[in-house]
């Protein structure tokens, strides 16, 4: 960002999962499974899961476990959130390491300048719409506790799969705050994600933030407003849509955590590996619905982060 403003010309692409190492055997989907869901989703993985009963709707190898990309970025939120008298108005300062760290993994970036102040919730943005791993990176470094960076970032992520423990998330394992995941033992399986969307979209700030296309955050102490598009396309293109992340990696495939409400019922999907994860979104909040949605995919500006 300019200091007038403006929007960034320079954009890292998107982070990438580095490691191939096998996860799991990958199963076919169950027969029952197959015969009373949606047609023709291409997803390796899939969940569709009904908040307000906490039932599980449909599913496609919901327990197999994989690679999840940037939607880790979903339970750095929650830890965030999670925490105990969180204030969303402490101010952080951000640093050349989070930028650096950016630059080095070619990820995706909420752009933030060193020196500027944002506080919690901004980050929260930061975090959630652009995908940014230098505002996930920020966030591990003020809500870990050590006296190094390192150790700072490592206790965030022993917080993640603490909660995700908490959570019954058994076939999950962070070892990542942004899905950048050197030793590939960074999955989830689709279950495991439904259960933690359901939980974070319990939270109101969090629903606040996912559902915004895009927002401005002001740092407090310079003239300087970020801009920041959601790279979820599903928003402001599927009636109803309500968030909540994209993913993609290398060996993660396209994913899509997702959640729609309609007549006051909230359903929240998952998808590992897509050809097409928003078709196959679309696909499945039809079937859970009893609909036919037309969907013209709301188009991102070329300043946008592609996640």
């Amino acid at each position: 960002m300019d200091r007038n403003g403006g929007r960034p010309v320079r954009r890292w692409g998107t982070a990438l999962v580095a490691s191939t190492a096998a996860i799991a055997v990958v199963l076919p989907a169950t027969t029952a499974e197959a015969a009373s869901g949606p047609s023709g989703v291409t997803a390796q993985g899939a969940f569709l899961l009904d908040t307000g009963k906490n039932s599980r709707l449909w599913s496609k190898n919901a327990d197999t476990k994989r690679q999840m990309a940037s939607t880790t970025k979903v339970m750095t939120a929650a830890v965030v959130l999670g925490t105990s008298g969180v204030n969303l108005n402490k101010l952080v300062t951000i640093k050349q390491s989070y930028r650096d760290y950016v630059a080095r993994n070619g990820a995706s970036t909420a752009d933030l300048r060193v020196g500027d102040k944002l506080t919690v919730r901004q980050l929260l943005y930061g975090l959630m719409l652009p995908s940014g791993c230098d505002a996930a990176y920020a966030l591990a470094d003020t809500f870990g506790s050590g006296s190094t960076e390192a150790a700072r970032t490592k206790s965030f992520i022993g917080k993640m799969n603490k909660k995700a423990a908490a959570l019954g998330m058994k076939n999950t394992k962070y070892d990542s705050f942004d899905g950048i995941s050197a030793a590939g033992a960074n999955y989830t399986t689709p279950r495991d994600t439904a259960k933690l969307a359901g939980h974070a979209m319990a939270n109101s700030t969090f629903g606040t933030v996912v559902k915004s296309t895009s927002t401005q955050q002001k740092a407090a102490n310079i003239n300087r407003t970020y801009y920041w598009d959601n790279t979820n396309k599903l928003l402001g293109s599927y009636k109803g849509a309500i968030g909540i992340k994209t993913g993609t990696g290398s060996v993660a495939g396209p994913c899509l955590v997702f959640a729609a409400q309609r007549n006051g019922r909230t359903v929240v999907g998952v998808i590992l590996n897509a050809g097409n994860r928003y078709a196959d979104a679309t696909k499945m909040l039809d079937w859970a619905y009893n609909t036919k949605t037309p969907v013209k995919l709301r188009q991102l500006p070329a300043s946008a982060q592609k996640d």
